[in-house]
């Protein structure tokens, strides 16, 4: 019996320590309402002496005993302040005081203060904190409107995108919860079922892909010195631009603005129009109000990207130069000393590959932060960067790909956490959305990564193990698919909710389209729901069966007891009756 009170005693400690309170207080916490819950633990540091030798007799002053007078002696006197009785309290009781109030008649931890819970929900992840809706309606309503939801999807895919639902809601009036949910459920697509749409156009080949979700656009270019606009729904051709005057090697689109980098130094640029569904005008003739071409770099232009203000493009000439999307004027310079491959920004930072290194620099005031040199053994082809920023991937000619983890505490680090080799030629492109990764190799072939174990086991090794950076980490594991079909020389991917679109030396466009393993998953879940449905129903009447059951097995026990008991009642009538007979 001894050893069970103290397994409990310990299984509450360490409850206790969960809930950030102390052991007594969570005993108190546990208390029966007509239990009597003393401080003595802590009464040596909150009443006076004086006051405690009146309450307990038994009680030794310090002064009477010298092995206790030198010990408090030694120890240092904490803080203390009159109560109102006379008596002295310490801070320390005097919070513990605090907390007993707040929990002296809890129960359990829906009967703490709504803020508190939300304190604790707030240390849970997705998974946790959706268990934890599943206990009762209470714990469900504060779980399901925790504010914490926005933030796991804002840190994984950034801002919704409102498109048609998977029900018949519309996207605005759906919970944080609800979209994180549904955006979870997409993700899982990526191993399913798929069909390729290919798009015929160009007529050299692909260099650049970029795809805008929130419209269901694609923009390609290469070597035909021609941007093309597609539909990335139903695979057909939109629009198509003249022809630039050279390759173009480098294209990125938002909502607002189109651009295109070509191997003559040059940024061409498209604004969007009011009132076009498709947001620019590829084909008409050139327009000083939407249309622009600006002209900085002394080399060809390889990549670009937008931010909400800023444009950013790097080149050849071993430069990254930040404009402002306004006024289409240079802001900063950040030189490098190779060649500038790939680029991603993310709020005042932006991430470089340059020759065979990986930089990150500070754009408002044009310094660098970090440095990594001799990532690849070669060029560093490609770069991919998460939503919150502190992920980035790198692709390069030998065939690796690498993942970083950027730590800002007192100074700025780049930890290697990662590392795959799933091709066997240079990866020239990578894109990322959570959870995936994909890149595009010149071995002809599409790998995908998912970085969610990875993420998920090793957060405690990426924080506090990683001293060193070594370029000769050992492989986490292979890919989760590898997705074939296509000649040599891969030059782009990119990846917009259920679809991958790449191209190539080929000079076509395929759309990876992975809907038909969205609605699969979909009728899977929907019967999922029905079977559980079905089983709480069958439980139900079960239960009922059984409640009924037992009540009519008593009752047939108390009739079969009321039967012997008129059995003998009408045997001991007929005898006196017979007996009466013969008086």
């Amino acid at each position: 019996m001894s050893r069970a009170r103290g397994m409990s005693g310990e299984l509450k400690g360490s409850a206790a320590e969960y809930l950030g309170l102390g052991g007594t207080n969570f005993m108190e916490f546990e208390c029966q309402s007509g239990t009597k819950v003393g401080l003595k633990d802590c009464s040596r540091d909150c009443v006076d002496y004086s006051c405690r030798g009146k309450a307990d007799p038994s009680f030794i002053e310090p002064s009477k005993n010298p092995k206790s007078s030198k010990f408090n002696s030694e120890k240092q006197n904490p803080l203390r302040r009159l109560d109102g009785k006379g008596g002295s309290l310490s801070l320390e009781c005097e919070e513990s005081l605090a907390v007993n109030e707040v929990l002296h008649d809890c129960r359990s931890i829906t009967d703490l203060p709504p803020a508190l819970i939300s304190e604790i929900l707030n240390c849970l992840e997705p998974k946790e904190l959706g268990v934890v809706s599943c206990v009762n309606t209470s714990l469900y309503r504060l779980a399901s409107e925790h504010h914490v939801w926005k933030e796991f999807y804002c840190e994984r895919w950034g801002q919704p995108i409102l498109l048609a639902p998977l029900g018949t809601e519309n996207a605005d009036e759906k919970s944080w919860k609800e979209l994180f949910v549904e955006r979870e459920f997409r993700s899982k697509t990526f191993m399913g079922r798929y069909n390729i749409d290919t798009l015929y156009g160009h007529t050299e080949a692909v260099r650049t892909v970029s795809v805008l979700s929130s419209k269901k656009l694609v923009f390609t270019s290469g070597y035909d010195q021609i941007v093309r606009m597609w539909n990335m729904e139903e695979g057909l051709s939109i629009a198509s631009s003249r022809p630039l005057g050279c390759t173009i090697r480098a294209v990125a689109a938002d909502s607002r603005l189109l651009v295109a980098g070509g191997t003559d130094g040059f940024i061409h640029g498209w604004r969007a129009e009011d009132g076009n569904p498709h947001l620019f005008d590829l084909t008409s003739p050139q327009n000083q109000n939407t249309e622009f071409r600006v002209w900085e770099h002394e080399g060809p232009i390889t990549c670009l990207a937008l931010d909400l203000n800023k444009m950013y493009s790097g080149s050849w000439d071993m430069t990254i130069r930040v404009w402002d999307r306004s006024s289409l004027k240079c802001l900063n310079v950040l030189m490098h000393n190779d060649w500038v491959w790939s680029l991603a920004p993310h709020d005042t930072t932006v991430a470089s590959a340059a020759g065979s290194d990986l930089y990150v620099w500070d754009t408002n005031i044009g310094s660098e932060l970090a440095i990594v040199t001799n990532v690849h053994a070669g060029n560093a082809f490609s770069l991919a960067r998460s939503h919150t920023g502190k992920l980035l991937f790198t692709g390069g000619e030998d065939g690796a790909i690498h993942m970083f983890e950027i730590i800002r505490n007192v100074k700025f680090h780049v930890k290697r956490v990662a590392t795959w080799i799933p091709h066997l030629g240079a990866v020239y492109s990578l894109a990322f959305e959570f959870p995936w990764l994909v890149s595009a190799s010149s071995d002809g072939k599409l790998s995908l990564i998912d970085v969610r174990k990875l993420l998920r086991t090793n957060r405690s090794y990426v924080v506090e193990k990683l001293s060193k950076v070594d370029n000769k980490v050992k492989n986490v594991e292979p890919p989760q698919r590898m997705l074939h079909g296509f000649g040599s020389n891969l030059f782009a991917v990119d990846v917009g909710l259920d679809r991958i679109v790449c191209a190539g030396e080929e000079g076509v466009v395929r759309i990876w389209n992975f809907s038909e393993a969205l609605e699969v998953e979909q009728r899977v879940r929907a019967l999922r729901g029905l079977r559980l449905e079905n089983r709480m129903r069958r439980r139900k009447l079960q239960s009922e069966m059984t409640s009924k059951g037992s009540r009519g097995d008593q009752c047939s026990v108390a009739a079969k007891k009321n039967q012997l008991n008129g059995d003998r009642n009408s045997w001991r009538n007929r005898r006196r009756v017979a007996g009466k007979l013969k008086a």
